[in-house]
């Protein structure tokens, strides 16, 4: 046997009947799951109105007390056929000059009225970056592959955080640093990247994860001054899948003997830098691991033969058409045009070849980042060329 199908208006009709039968409102309006008050409004209603009574009321007001007349929706509309390159607040300062006798509405009205009409262009939200990891090579020898993370911040005893950033080489396990930072800003970063740079050299690549300063979630590829640098330097960006921590699997073991090894924090940043020394004096020098045979990480380790050469020299694209500098604001000038690339390259040389009538390639160093055309401003990237 099928439901029945009840509306609201039969309800309320049953609601009625069994009222006039002799029933209790309380009872009723407790079974008909609604308030003693609304089972009075619908009582009065229906003896007001009878069963015209029961149907739903329009609930939209009568009146609208902002709304714009309509006789100046059509004023406003006429000056932008008139001028269609023009917007609100021109359109709104030539409306008060032809008719200063009339209404005027806020600069906000009239782009409003303007965007009723089509006469807008509405920005297309910016994709955020995804990340979904890279591929990951296999070391086979030092310095192939280095492993960079922050250890989760913790608060130490004069109540500020630490954020302990970690380096080590991959195949020997040796910790190039444990530094206690005040924050996660790049700043910092950079200072402590150079001085393992110049003693140890140079890696092939390095694995991070997806957080910052290694990455930036709203830049091209997920790029960041940082990573950018790296690159510049010749080593290849490595990065895990969010969420896999197991794939820097050998990198988080070694943040696990530290966070027993500390205990407790201790009192300030001095002190807790202090700590990280003892550790990785110790971690480097003393300590066997079983999976080298038992041998300390420095007795596996060897300097990289690639030595750290911070060259500030712009790169220079000789078969490119035009090189252009991206400036602060992540954009290049272009045939008058500003193109939006990425703030990621801030201060990098680019180089822009026309590949096709009016489309344009743009490249740093060997990596094709994306196309623009005459119409674009700002790059479309295209498969992740940093993989």
């Amino acid at each position: 046997m099928p439901w029945k199908e009840s509306s609201i208006v039969t309800e309320r009709m049953k609601f009625i009947t069994r009222y006039l039968d002799g029933e209790k409102i309380t009872d009723l309006s407790h079974e008909f799951e609604i308030s003693r008050k609304t089972g009075h409004k619908i009582i009065r209603r229906f003896l007001e109105e009878g069963a015209e009574g029961l149907v739903n009321r329009v609930t939209a007001p009568k009146r609208v007390a902002n709304k714009t007349p309509q006789l100046v929706e059509e004023m406003i509309i006429s000056l932008k056929k008139d001028r269609p390159t023009w917007g609100a607040a021109k359109i709104r300062e030539i409306y008060l000059r032809k008719y200063p006798n009339y209404y005027c509405p806020c600069k906000a009205t009239f782009h409003s009225v303007l965007d009723k009409h089509g006469f807008t262009n509405k920005r297309t939200r910016q994709r955020r970056y995804k990340p979904k990891g890279t591929y990951l090579s296999v070391a086979t020898k030092p310095n192939d592959l280095w492993c960079a993370d922050f250890k989760g911040h913790f608060k130490m005893g004069n109540k500020q955080y630490c954020y302990p950033l970690t380096i080590t080489d991959n195949f020997s396990r040796y910790l190039f640093s444990c530094e206690a930072l005040e924050s996660v800003k790049q700043e910092a970063c950079f200072n402590i990247f150079e001085r393992v740079f110049k003693e140890h050299g140079l890696p092939t690549a390095i694995r991070t994860d997806n957080g910052v300063p290694f990455s930036h979630p709203q830049a091209l590829f997920g790029l960041s001054h940082l990573s950018v640098w790296w690159l510049r330097l010749g080593i290849k960006l490595e990065r895990i899948k969010p969420g896999c921590p197991e794939q820097n699997g050998r990198h988080e073991r070694m943040h696990k003997t530290l966070k027993f090894w500390i205990g407790k924090s201790k009192s300030n940043i001095f002190t807790q830098q202090e700590c990280f020394d003892e550790f990785l004096e110790e971690y480097n020098n003393e300590r066997p691991h079983e999976s080298l045979g038992m041998k300390t990480p420095k007795e596996v380790h060897a300097k990289s033969n690639r030595e750290f050469t911070n060259s500030s020299e712009p790169l220079e694209y000789p078969h490119a058409e035009v090189t252009s500098r991206v400036n602060a604001s992540g954009d290049i000038h272009f045939n008058r045009r500003r193109i939006y690339i990425s703030r990621a390259f801030e201060g990098q040389n680019i180089g822009i070849t026309e590949v096709d009538e009016d489309i344009y390639q743009v490249n740093f160093m060997d990596y094709e980042i994306g196309f623009f055309d005459k119409e674009a401003h700002k790059v479309l990237s295209v498969e992740n060329p940093f993989i």
